[in-house]
């Protein structure tokens, strides 16, 4: 067990704890969201694990060491954990290669020099290696910070929301090479997100929190197909949610259904197409059932009535 959360108990006013006896495992060599909605407490939780917040009682175990927080260290931070936050602390008056490779020994030069290149490969900045922090974008400035955290290959890697600064295109480069190195490398990284359905292919274990509870631990699949509860299903993006009285009027045995879950068939429940959109890969489309109006997926675009089946 590389990571155990036992009995946590924090709080920024003691009228409203945000976490009570929060109990937690992280395995070693998994990748590992940390998901919810904003104010969550995903980012606290983050920081309380990196030892830059104190907290009132229980346990935080890192590799089997009791940690201490602030109280206990007189450099915030633990060793073998890198994070990186929302705030990137580059060197200013240093490239994008000496930020690279501040933690990195000096002892052979050549081979701090081919890591520096393997990881700007990694986050996809190899041109900008002789560029200044203050001349990059702040997503650029967010990978830099994350190649940074790499070098040392901590045990840990933790990482806060880390591609909300990138554009699409871009996510799509970092997610799999970032993923693929960690996992090369048999590094662990808790990732905070709240847009799971961009990360999931990747993920071997989901956590979601809301308002500092545990709502669900478990496997990606598991987790999606069937949610707690409606707030997990929506943080996968669109869905259709039911109520007990419309589950029993649809006959249907679950209460979240996402567009694709929903066909366009020749038997079925009568519907009434109110719009239908090109959306790239489908289209999006709205129709009306038994007075609910439910989103749904096609290949293509629909009019008029149709009949919809649930699978």
């Amino acid at each position: 067990m590389l990571l155990e959360i036992n009995n946590l108990y924090f709080s920024y006013s003691k009228e409203r704890p945000l976490f009570q006896n929060l109990n937690l495992k992280f395995d070693e060599g998994r990748i590992i969201a940390l998901a919810g909605e904003s104010g969550c407490g995903k980012s606290t939780l983050l920081s309380l694990i990196y030892g830059l917040l104190d907290w009132e009682s229980g346990d935080i175990i890192f590799d089997g060491k009791k940690l201490m927080g602030p109280k206990g260290n007189l450099v915030p931070g633990e060793s073998q954990m890198k994070f990186v936050a929302q705030n990137f602390d580059l060197m200013p008056y240093a490239t994008v290669a000496e930020n690279v490779g501040k933690f990195i020994s000096n002892i052979n030069l050549t081979k701090k020099k081919e890591t520096v290149a393997e990881l700007l490969e990694v986050i996809g900045l190899e041109e900008f290696s002789n560029v200044l922090p203050k001349y990059l974008s702040g997503g650029q400035q967010q990978r830099v910070a994350i190649a940074r955290a790499l070098s040392v290959l901590p045990k840990l890697l933790i990482l806060d929301e880390p591609f909300s600064n990138l554009d699409f295109p871009r996510k799509i480069e970092l997610r799999e090479k970032l993923f693929r190195y960690v996992k090369q490398q048999n590094i662990s990284l808790i990732i905070s997100t709240h847009e799971l359905q961009d990360i999931i292919p990747w993920l071997d274990q989901i956590i979601i929190l809301q308002n500092g509870r545990l709502i669900q631990n478990g496997l990606p699949e598991e987790t999606f197909k069937n949610p707690y509860n409606s707030y997990v299903a929506k943080l996968f993006g669109e869905v259709n949610i039911f109520n007990e009285i419309e589950m029993a009027d649809f006959q249907i045995s679950k209460f979240s259904y996402h567009p694709k879950e929903i066909k366009t068939s020749e038997n079925g429940f009568e519907a009434e197409v109110l719009e239908s959109r090109f959306a790239g890969n489908h289209f999006w489309n709205k129709v009306k059932v038994k007075d609910k109006e439910l989103i749904i997926y096609t290949d293509s675009r629909i009019g008029g009535r149709v009949k919809i089946s649930f699978v």
